[in-house]
Protein backbone atom coordinates (compact mmCIF):
# COMPACT_ATOMS: atom_id res chain seq x y z
CA UNK A 1 0.00 0.00 0.00
CA UNK A 2 1.35 3.27 -0.81
CA UNK A 3 1.34 6.16 1.62
CA UNK A 4 2.41 9.53 1.10
CA UNK A 5 4.71 10.57 4.34
CA UNK A 6 6.19 13.86 4.36
CA UNK A 7 8.97 14.98 7.11
CA UNK A 8 7.59 15.06 10.38
CA UNK A 9 4.97 12.75 9.96
CA UNK A 10 5.10 9.08 11.03
CA UNK A 11 6.30 6.59 8.85
CA UNK A 12 4.63 3.25 9.33
CA UNK A 13 7.10 0.33 10.65
CA UNK A 14 6.90 -2.76 12.61
CA UNK A 15 4.25 -1.72 14.94
CA UNK A 16 1.80 -0.67 12.10
CA UNK A 17 1.86 -3.61 10.26
CA UNK A 18 1.72 -5.58 13.17
CA UNK A 19 -1.72 -3.99 14.40
CA UNK A 20 -3.01 -3.68 10.61
CA UNK A 21 -3.17 -7.33 9.93
CA UNK A 22 -5.55 -7.60 13.09
CA UNK A 23 -7.75 -4.64 12.22
CA UNK A 24 -8.03 -5.90 8.82
CA UNK A 25 -9.76 -8.92 9.93
CA UNK A 26 -12.05 -6.80 12.20
CA UNK A 27 -12.99 -3.55 10.45
CA UNK A 28 -15.55 -5.14 8.33
CA UNK A 29 -19.15 -3.84 8.80
CA UNK A 30 -18.14 -1.59 11.37
CA UNK A 31 -17.58 2.51 12.31
CA UNK A 32 -13.75 2.60 12.56
CA UNK A 33 -11.88 5.04 14.78
CA UNK A 34 -8.42 5.32 14.15
CA UNK A 35 -5.86 7.25 16.93
CA UNK A 36 -3.06 9.10 16.28
CA UNK A 37 -3.62 8.41 12.60
CA UNK A 38 -0.31 9.69 11.90
CA UNK A 39 -0.19 8.94 7.80
CA UNK A 40 -3.54 7.24 8.03
CA UNK A 41 -2.00 3.54 7.56
CA UNK A 42 -5.01 2.04 9.86
CA UNK A 43 -7.74 4.17 8.87
CA UNK A 44 -7.02 3.27 5.23
CA UNK A 45 -6.60 -0.68 6.64
CA UNK A 46 -9.65 -0.73 8.02
CA UNK A 47 -11.21 1.15 4.85
CA UNK A 48 -10.08 -1.49 2.42
CA UNK A 49 -11.20 -4.03 4.81
CA UNK A 50 -15.10 -2.77 4.33
CA UNK A 51 -15.68 -0.48 7.53
CA UNK A 52 -19.36 1.10 7.48
CA UNK A 53 -16.88 3.94 8.07
CA UNK A 54 -14.04 5.43 9.48
CA UNK A 55 -12.70 8.34 11.30
CA UNK A 56 -9.16 9.30 12.04
CA UNK A 57 -7.84 11.89 14.67
CA UNK A 58 -4.58 13.24 15.41
CA UNK A 59 -3.17 15.97 16.91
CA UNK A 60 -0.61 17.08 14.30
CA UNK A 61 -2.13 19.19 11.34
CA UNK A 62 0.52 17.59 9.34
CA UNK A 63 -0.73 14.20 9.85
CA UNK A 64 -4.37 15.32 9.24
CA UNK A 65 -3.32 16.62 6.24
CA UNK A 66 -1.21 13.56 4.91
CA UNK A 67 -4.22 11.39 5.95
CA UNK A 68 -6.67 13.24 4.16
CA UNK A 69 -4.16 13.15 0.96
CA UNK A 70 -3.24 9.33 1.54
CA UNK A 71 -7.04 8.88 1.32
CA UNK A 72 -7.96 10.91 -1.51
CA UNK A 73 -4.59 9.29 -3.18
CA UNK A 74 -6.95 5.40 -2.57
CA UNK A 75 -10.28 6.65 -3.65
CA UNK A 76 -11.38 6.24 -0.02
CA UNK A 77 -14.15 8.18 2.07
CA UNK A 78 -12.37 9.21 5.83
CA UNK A 79 -13.57 12.07 8.46
CA UNK A 80 -10.50 13.40 9.52
CA UNK A 81 -10.40 15.68 12.74
CA UNK A 82 -7.25 17.56 14.45
CA UNK A 83 -7.72 17.22 18.37
CA UNK A 84 -6.50 15.33 21.55
CA UNK A 85 -7.53 11.66 20.94
CA UNK A 86 -11.65 11.40 22.09
CA UNK A 87 -11.74 14.88 22.25
CA UNK A 88 -13.04 15.37 18.70
CA UNK A 89 -15.52 12.45 19.13
CA UNK A 90 -17.15 13.08 21.95
CA UNK A 91 -20.27 11.33 22.64
CA UNK A 92 -19.75 9.20 19.47
CA UNK A 93 -19.11 5.38 19.69
CA UNK A 94 -17.50 2.89 17.36
CA UNK A 95 -17.31 -0.66 16.83
CA UNK A 96 -13.49 -0.60 16.37
CA UNK A 97 -11.23 1.38 18.27
CA UNK A 98 -7.29 1.13 16.95
CA UNK A 99 -4.20 2.98 17.97
CA UNK A 100 -0.61 2.88 17.30
CA UNK A 101 -0.17 5.34 20.11
CA UNK A 102 3.47 6.98 21.48
CA UNK A 103 4.99 4.30 23.41
CA UNK A 104 8.61 4.87 24.09
CA UNK A 105 10.09 6.20 27.63
CA UNK A 106 11.45 9.54 27.85
CA UNK A 107 13.20 11.23 30.60
CA UNK A 108 10.51 13.92 31.23
CA UNK A 109 6.80 13.42 31.54
CA UNK A 110 6.51 16.48 29.31
CA UNK A 111 5.38 15.79 25.99
CA UNK A 112 6.73 17.21 22.91
CA UNK A 113 4.11 18.95 20.83
CA UNK A 114 5.84 20.82 17.58
CA UNK A 115 8.20 18.18 17.45
CA UNK A 116 9.39 14.31 15.28
CA UNK A 117 9.40 13.22 18.89
CA UNK A 118 5.27 13.74 19.34
CA UNK A 119 5.15 10.40 17.63
CA UNK A 120 7.29 8.03 20.25
CA UNK A 121 7.82 9.96 23.27
CA UNK A 122 5.75 9.01 26.25
CA UNK A 123 6.87 9.92 29.79
CA UNK A 124 9.42 7.95 31.84
CA UNK A 125 6.62 4.95 31.93
CA UNK A 126 6.00 5.19 28.12
CA UNK A 127 2.78 4.71 29.14
CA UNK A 128 1.44 8.43 28.97
CA UNK A 129 -0.47 8.14 26.30
CA UNK A 130 -1.76 4.78 26.60
CA UNK A 131 -3.78 4.87 29.72
CA UNK A 132 -5.55 7.68 28.29
CA UNK A 133 -6.51 5.51 25.74
CA UNK A 134 -7.86 2.86 28.04
CA UNK A 135 -9.64 5.16 30.08
CA UNK A 136 -11.61 6.18 27.22
CA UNK A 137 -12.28 3.74 25.31
CA UNK A 138 -15.44 2.51 27.36
CA UNK A 139 -17.46 5.62 26.49
CA UNK A 140 -16.50 5.33 22.91
CA UNK A 141 -17.33 1.88 22.51
CA UNK A 142 -20.22 -0.02 20.59
CA UNK A 143 -21.93 -2.46 23.30
CA UNK A 144 -20.01 -4.95 20.78
CA UNK A 145 -16.74 -2.73 20.05
CA UNK A 146 -13.84 -3.52 20.43
CA UNK A 147 -10.18 -1.58 21.00
CA UNK A 148 -7.05 -2.79 19.31
CA UNK A 149 -3.51 -1.61 20.62
CA UNK A 150 -0.06 -1.91 19.79
CA UNK A 151 3.00 -0.71 22.08
CA UNK A 152 6.57 -2.18 23.18
CA UNK A 153 6.40 -4.94 26.14
CA UNK A 154 8.77 -2.44 27.44
CA UNK A 155 5.51 -0.57 28.76
CA UNK A 156 4.49 -3.34 30.48
CA UNK A 157 1.46 -5.41 29.21
CA UNK A 158 0.35 -6.52 31.86
CA UNK A 159 -0.59 -2.58 33.06
CA UNK A 160 -1.92 -2.14 29.70
CA UNK A 161 -4.77 -5.10 30.86
CA UNK A 162 -5.10 -4.15 34.46
CA UNK A 163 -6.05 -0.82 33.16
CA UNK A 164 -8.39 -2.34 31.15
CA UNK A 165 -9.86 -4.69 33.25
CA UNK A 166 -10.67 -1.12 36.11
CA UNK A 167 -12.25 0.52 32.81
CA UNK A 168 -14.94 -2.85 32.60
CA UNK A 169 -13.19 -4.19 29.52
CA UNK A 170 -12.57 -7.73 29.00
CA UNK A 171 -8.38 -7.74 27.34
CA UNK A 172 -6.00 -9.99 25.98
CA UNK A 173 -2.72 -10.42 24.67
CA UNK A 174 -3.49 -11.26 20.73
CA UNK A 175 -0.31 -11.16 18.83
CA UNK A 176 3.54 -10.41 19.54
CA UNK A 177 6.32 -9.63 17.16
CA UNK A 178 10.15 -9.38 18.48
CA UNK A 179 12.09 -7.12 16.45
CA UNK A 180 16.01 -4.96 16.34
CA UNK A 181 15.33 -2.03 18.39
CA UNK A 182 14.79 0.76 15.72
CA UNK A 183 17.03 4.29 15.37
CA UNK A 184 14.22 5.49 18.72
CA UNK A 185 15.05 2.83 20.85
CA UNK A 186 18.78 2.43 20.81
CA UNK A 187 19.21 6.56 21.82
CA UNK A 188 17.29 5.21 24.65
CA UNK A 189 19.30 2.37 25.73
CA UNK A 190 21.17 3.41 28.33
CA UNK A 191 17.85 5.59 30.07
CA UNK A 192 15.89 2.15 29.80
CA UNK A 193 18.76 -0.19 31.25
CA UNK A 194 18.91 2.53 33.76
CA UNK A 195 15.08 2.83 34.63
CA UNK A 196 15.03 -1.18 34.77
CA UNK A 197 13.45 -1.76 31.45
CA UNK A 198 15.16 -4.02 29.60
CA UNK A 199 18.20 -5.87 30.55
CA UNK A 200 21.68 -4.55 30.10
CA UNK A 201 22.65 -4.75 26.54
CA UNK A 202 19.60 -5.91 24.92
CA UNK A 203 18.89 -5.16 21.64
CA UNK A 204 15.85 -6.62 20.86
CA UNK A 205 12.05 -5.24 21.04
CA UNK A 206 8.75 -7.51 21.85
CA UNK A 207 6.20 -6.05 20.41
CA UNK A 208 2.47 -6.58 21.60
CA UNK A 209 -1.09 -5.88 20.00
CA UNK A 210 -3.94 -6.09 23.10
CA UNK A 211 -7.60 -6.28 21.77
CA UNK A 212 -10.06 -5.65 24.19
CA UNK A 213 -14.06 -6.02 24.39
CA UNK A 214 -16.70 -5.55 27.10
CA UNK A 215 -16.52 -8.12 29.32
Amino acid sequence: MILLCPPGVYKAQSDTHLLAGRVAQLAHGRHVLDLGTGTGALALTGARAGAQSVTAVDLSRRCVATTRLNFLLHRRPVRVHRGDLYEPVRGRRFGLIVANPPYVPSETSVLPRHTRGRSWDAGPTGRAILDRICDGAPEHLEDDGTLLLVHSAVCGPERTLERLAAAGLAADVVDRARIPFGPVMRSRAQLLERSGLIEPGEHLEELVVVEARRG
